[in-house]
């Protein structure tokens, strides 16, 4: 959760830390120590959709927060495009895109039926879902999905030291951000096998060992829904946690509009950003724009303070790394649909956004696209094949001195990086 502070940078970095105890412990009067949250809104053709933010706000020096918002009430783009009624709280069926919505809409419908067999998407998150395997089966039995359990070996979840009987507390907050991130990977590549693996805390040393564990058990993508303001102790975790040549890792931009957030300014990771998508009646039938409610809620993007610019950024506004690469729908009010049903707000179906929607479905479009070449860093793969996206060109994040920090253009720009998968063409190499 996050509570709604000026809209700048520093003030933003600031509050994200939490780096003093006063505002730290305003912060939890504020939230009532619970991962309910103030909801927050945005209008889709004239239909108001309110959510609540899924994860606690963060207590400690780098503690991360999910990036998951869930819709609690009014009428999503799915409902609108399908004539269903607004109803608060949903939980008898899905209210958010599908599968089949998001397949066609990145281009990746014959991809999603023919590959990804025996590769394996790791989910990296904190805390334990109890209903994981369960609720996971839920969604892919109701879109026809096939079964992805222990039981067949599609399924495994795991500990950051990689037990499976050892596992974390239970948090319901990041249970509903665990049934996110496995239903993206499920809907966009639903042949590849899952591994969930839960960090003991929301810390970055916990959540970058879990990452590492991901990739000592074999896993090529890995996606990370979490984040939290930058820090010089940046360059010490790129280099313990996420510097694994030929495995693609993808992390969330942030969901509280301009600002850049870490580990999604880390320079081995594919950063990215968030949209709002519609079906329109263009020749490709959807249509994309930057996701931004407010000043303080969207996409986040923006020059990264600490973090050294890889060399296939070429933008010349920023000296250092630039968030975001490439981006994926992210807005609630154009969400997808979640199954959960791990504590009081896991209640069955719901819609969910945020760009803890948008950094798992990159990372299975890495997974349908094959395994990175050896020694390489996928973050490089869309730079080098940018007719092979969707260049989203309308809508900002916010206001920024250097515009294409926060403002779509045509080309690169921070909110939506290069654009979103047209197919997987720039997602290979």
């Amino acid at each position: 959760m996050r509570t709604t502070p000026p809209n700048t940078p520093t003030t933003r970095r600031r509050w994200r830390r939490v780096a003093s105890a006063v505002t730290a412990t305003a912060a939890l009067l504020l939230t009532g120590l619970t991962t309910a949250a103030q909801a927050q809104a945005a209008d889709t053709s004239s239909s108001k959709v309110t959510w609540t933010r899924s994860c606690a706000l963060p207590r400690h020096h780098d503690e991360m927060a999910c990036n998951a918002l869930r819709v609690t009430g009014g009428r999503t783009a799915f409902q609108q495009q399908h004539g269903i009624s607004a109803k608060a709280a949903e939980a008898s069926s899905p209210s958010g895109y599908g599968p089949t919505d998001l397949r066609s809409a990145y281009g990746l419908t014959s991809a999603a039926a023919n590959n990804g067999s025996g590769r394996t998407v790791a989910i990296v998150d904190a805390y334990d879902d109890p209903n994981a395997e369960s609720d996971l089966a839920a969604y892919r039995s109701h879109y026809g999905l096939p079964a992805c359990t222990t039981a067949n070996g599609c399924f495994r979840k795991v500990s950051q030291t990689g037990s499976t009987t050892a596992l974390p507390t239970a948090d319901s907050g990041w249970a509903g951000e665990i049934s996110l991130d496995l239903d993206m990977a499920s809907a966009v590549c639903p042949n590849c096998h899952i591994t969930l693996v839960e960090a003991k805390s929301a810390s970055m040393a916990n959540l970058g060992t879990a990452v590492n564990e991901a990739v000592s058990l074999g896993a090529k993508y890995v996606s990370n829904s979490y984040g939290g303001g930058e820090s010089s102790s940046d360059a010490t975790y790129d280099s313990t946690y996420f510097n694994h040549p030929g495995v693609a890792i993808t992390v969330s931009a942030g969901d509280a509009g301009y600002g850049a957030e870490y580990p999604a300014a880390s320079r081995y990771v594919t950063a990215v950003g968030g949209t709002s998508l519609t079906a329109s009646s263009t020749a490709r039938g959807w249509s994309e724009s930057v996701w931004r409610t407010s000043s303080t809620e969207g996409t986040g993007s923006g020059c990264s303070a600490y973090d050294t610019k890889p060399t296939w950024q070429t933008d010349t506004g920023c000296t250092r790394r630039m968030i975001a690469d490439v981006s994926a729908v992210a807005d609630p009010a154009t969400g997808v649909s979640v199954y959960d049903t791990y504590g009081a707000d896991g209640q069955g179906w719901a819609t969910y956004g945020g760009t803890s929607a948008s950094a798992p479905i990159i990372a299975s479009v890495y997974a349908l696209a094959g395994t990175p070449s050896t020694g390489s860093y996928p973050a490089k793969f869309p730079y080098a094949n940018t007719s092979a996206l969707n260049d989203v060109t309308s809508g900002s994040n916010g206001s920024c001195t250097t515009s294409y920090f926060c403002t779509a253009r045509t080309g690169y720009d921070g909110p939506t990086g290069l654009g979103t998968p047209e197919g997987l063409g720039a997602f290979t190499g």
